[in-house]
């Protein structure tokens, strides 16, 4: 038996955020979403409890090759400085 597919109204797509094209379906472990209008998907799983981790890759493992001193959580101070200087203006 295939899985009916309804509309959740009044739903905005988190990708494209377009209202009223977002459907959900489910089975027997997971809830689904979907967007009509630009192909978004997720999931979510009935019993409540985490997809399993992610196995660690090359790709998603912790790098340790970052510069010394250097963490995500630090902010990079910016100084904006303005290069105006009126030597483009006519002053008559």
């Amino acid at each position: 038996m295939s899985a009916v597919k309804r509309f959740i109204a009044g739903a905005v797509c988190p990708r494209c955020a377009q209202m009223d094209s977002v459907r959900m379906y489910r089975d027997e472990e997971r809830e689904y979403r979907e967007c009509v209008k630009c192909g978004f998907e997720d999931s979510l799983r009935l019993d409540g409890r985490p997809d399993p981790e992610e196995l660690e890759t090359r790709v998603s493992a912790e790098r340790s090759d970052k510069a010394p001193g250097s963490s995500d959580s630090e902010r990079d101070q910016v100084q904006v400085i303005n290069f105006d200087t009126g030597l483009n203006r006519r002053d008559h």
